[in-house]
């Protein structure tokens, strides 16, 4: 049955309806900003009241497929142990690499959020949501109030999935949980790899740098 929960999260997390809103509304998410086809290219396009709802139903998606399979008490779930982590991580999976756009799918952070949402009662999600504005905050007095870019954007996202990694941890979650995290926090490095790319280069180029 795992692989039945597995496809069933998959096909809910490759739907996607930031990019179906945005054709809807007359734009092509993929030629805005930086192409991704989600919800924040969405708001950027279309305003943020389709935004807004973009993010709702990208996060939902990767909620209720989860609290359906896995209930609201993971002791009593229809998958057990580490036979979840594949049908936690499916419906990251699916955003990140939707058949529905030939696998070039979006960054998977709302759905990241849905995942997180369901695993842990909202608990890992709020401390991600906590970490990610702290770093914003802390970049806004860094840049004085200047605008941030998105590769700055991208890396704040990255360092932020680390550092939940690191609450995780500490808060004493079980090893699946841990690998579920593990695998989300690779799937987000690989969406942000140009961010990545772009930060490592820079400082290749600075003096010092190999």
């Amino acid at each position: 049955m795992t692989l039945v929960w597995t496809a069933c999260a998959l096909l809910s997390g490759s739907l996607m309806f930031s990019y179906w809103l945005g054709l809807m509304a007359r734009h092509n998410l993929k030629h805005v900003g930086d192409g991704n086809p989600g919800a924040l290219n969405l708001w950027k396009a279309a305003g943020y009241q389709i935004g807004l709802t973009g993010i709702i139903l990208d996060f939902l998606k990767g909620y209720l497929v989860l609290v359906w399979i896995l209930g609201f008490n993971l002791e009593n779930a229809r998958v057990q142990g580490y036979a979840m982590i594949p049908v936690a991580l499916a419906p990251i999976v699916g955003h990140a690499f939707s058949p529905f756009l030939k696998g070039k799918g979006g960054k998977a952070i709302a759905v990241t959020f849905g995942v997180w949402s369901a695993l842990t009662r909202f608990e890992a999600s709020i401390a991600l949501a906590v970490i990610l504005a702290v770093s914003l905050a802390i970049a806004k007095l860094v840049t004085r109030g200047r605008p941030i870019s998105s590769s700055a954007d991208g890396l704040q996202v990255v360092v932020g999935m680390l550092l939940l990694g690191v609450y995780l941890y500490i808060s004493g979650y079980v090893e699946a949980i841990l690998w579920v995290w593990l695998g989300n926090a690779g799937l987000i490095a690989y969406k942000h790899r140009k961010e990545l790319a772009f930060y490592l280069s820079k400082k290749q180029s600075e003096p010092g740098g190999e």
